[in-house]
């Protein structure tokens, strides 16, 4: 009889989107089409973020995880980190993290606004500000949302990106690129236009 190997085993949670949902409680699985990145954008960005230089890359807004873990298995020499508002949606990535035992990634339980920018190379953005002007599909109701709040933290992410170096790279999933300055150069799309690679000139 074949025993799966380690690997193999943490091979089996990315095969597909639903064997990783399995990761995790059945709420949060239910939130996974509208709110957590798919695996295939995941690995995507990824080897786009990848330049072979110990990158840092920093998901903005990482909810349960599901960018950085993905991230992270698919390239291994690569830093990940997310930041992450809601204390209890970290708390959900992190146990996940722990089932995975992946150790090139970490989550923090921050407003965007108090992380340093200048710690990390490059960046992943799947429009987690959206929320502020869906009037459905929120991911719960502890967190006040507003038009204003959208145009603040867009504007705080615009700066916070006008100020790093050339040959920083974003990814951007299903964004309305308020947040992009406009040194970054989109290089490709994918996905019918939603997946965008940057690279700040």
């Amino acid at each position: 009889m074949h025993l799966s190997t380690p690997a193999e085993c943490l091979d089996n949670w990315f095969s597909n989107d639903v064997a990783f949902h399995e990761l995790y409680p059945a709420v949060i699985s239910q939130l996974a089409r509208r709110h957590w990145t798919p695996l295939r954008v995941a690995r995507k960005a990824a080897a786009f973020l990848r330049t072979g230089k110990e990158d840092r890359v920093l998901d903005i807004g990482s909810g349960v995880g599901k960018f950085c873990l993905a991230a992270a298995h698919a390239e291994p020499t690569v830093q990940f980190t997310g930041v992450e508002l809601r204390p209890w949606l970290v708390e959900h990535a992190r146990i996940a993290q722990q089932k995975l035992g992946l150790k090139n990634v970490r989550f923090l339980a921050a407003n965007i606004k108090d992380v340093c920018f200048k710690q990390f190379d490059h960046f992943y953005f799947y429009n987690s500000f959206y929320e502020n002007l869906a009037e459905s599909e929120k991911i719960d109701q502890e967190m006040p949302c507003s038009l204003e709040l959208f145009e603040r933290y867009s504007y705080y992410l615009y700066k916070q990106l006008a100020n790093r170096p050339a040959g920083t790279r974003l990814v951007t999933y299903h964004s309305l690129e308020t947040e992009i300055p406009a040194d970054f150069h989109l290089v490709q799309t994918e996905i019918n236009g939603y997946l965008k690679y940057w690279i700040k000139v």
